[in-house]
């Protein structure tokens, strides 16, 4: 027997619900066939809700009753809430993860030589850039969150939004093999820097902090990542130097 589902979700010139396609979505992945009936203006979809006594649309009803939402939905199927939800690693999972590919796809895919040693200099060198990224979305953003850990920061404001340019130089420098001394040392500081500011505010001061690395918006967790995160840049620095 076939499972029927309705769904009531709003698609105006001016809007289309991101939630009643979700909601359309989980329910045939669910085996519904969905009668799917569109609100198509602000009066019709202010009437809806008045009518059956909602707040929001999408409303989805399953054997005549009422389920709710989106979120409902997920509920009623035993789903985890959508989002993400409390600290995650996974933005800066997800930018380690495409530095190597673009890294990988840069030695190999145009046939230069170096190996390995090349692929982990420009697996760095992408990754500060990608970071750097995050952070130039929303510098006042980031300033709010780096402040409150970096020391040179907390001391001197304007740092806050210089650093996401030095680590966007220090990257793309060490792609564009500018000579080192031009680069090793922005590196070295702003890695010498964060490292020991980190390792305060994480391991002497236990303090739980999100990390800004990824943006004044993120959820990462202020810790060995982090460290790590500044540990490479110090030690891509020197490399540059040695070499």
């Amino acid at each position: 027997m076939t499972k029927q589902a309705t769904l009531y979700r709003m698609k105006t010139d001016e809007h289309i619900c991101p939630f009643g396609l979700k909601s359309k979505h989980l329910l045939k992945q669910q085996g519904f066939e969905v009668s799917d009936h569109l609100l198509t203006s602000r009066a019709q979809t202010d009437e809806f809700k008045q009518q059956h006594e909602v707040k929001t649309t999408p409303q989805t009803f399953i054997n005549g009753k009422r389920v709710g939402g989106y979120d409902d939905l997920r509920r009623y199927f035993d789903k985890p809430p959508a989002g993400q939800h409390g600290t995650s690693y996974t933005p800066v999972i997800t930018i380690f993860a495409m530095a190597f590919v673009s890294a990988l796809a840069l030695v190999y895919g145009n046939g230069q030589s170096g190996g390995i040693i090349k692929l982990a200099e420009l697996f760095v060198a992408f990754t500060m850039i990608m970071l750097a990224i995050q952070k130039l979305r929303d510098l006042y953003t980031f300033s709010n969150s780096f402040i409150t850990y970096d020391l040179l920061a907390m001391k001197f404001i304007p740092y806050a939004y210089v650093y996401p340019f030095l680590e966007a130089y220090a990257g793309a420098g060490m792609i564009a093999g500018l000579p080192a001394v031009l680069v090793a040392p922005v590196a070295i500081f702003i890695g010498t820097v964060g490292a020991v500011s980190v390792f305060k505010a994480v391991y002497i001061d236990k303090r739980e902090l999100t990390c800004a690395c990824v943006g004044g918006d993120s959820k990462v967790p202020l810790g060995f990542v982090s460290l790590s995160e500044n540990l490479i840049m110090l030690a891509a620095g020197i490399w540059m130097l040695v070499r």
